[in-house]
């Protein structure tokens, strides 16, 4: 038995662009906010940093991929 999942890719891949873009700008304005008030950042505060903007950029690049792309076109 099929089940149909009559989700809106569009509006999907729009909103994990959103997401992508973001955890990338959360991560640089941390970055830059947390030099300019701390000095320095802790080692687990920039790699948790560090880590929002590659995550950002993976999530913002693949997500208008996989659901403006790939999906619509397995269904």
């Amino acid at each position: 038995m099929s089940q149909n999942w009559n989700a809106d890719y569009a509006t999907l891949a729009k909103r994990g662009f959103m997401l992508g873009a973001g955890l990338f700008l959360l991560g640089i304005a941390g970055e830059i906010a947390g030099s300019a008030v701390f000095g320095t950042l802790p080692a687990w505060g920039d790699t948790l940093l560090v880590d929002m903007e590659l995550l950002g950029i993976l999530v913002g690049l693949l997500s208008p991929l996989v659901f403006g792309v790939v999906l619509p076109l397995t269904e």
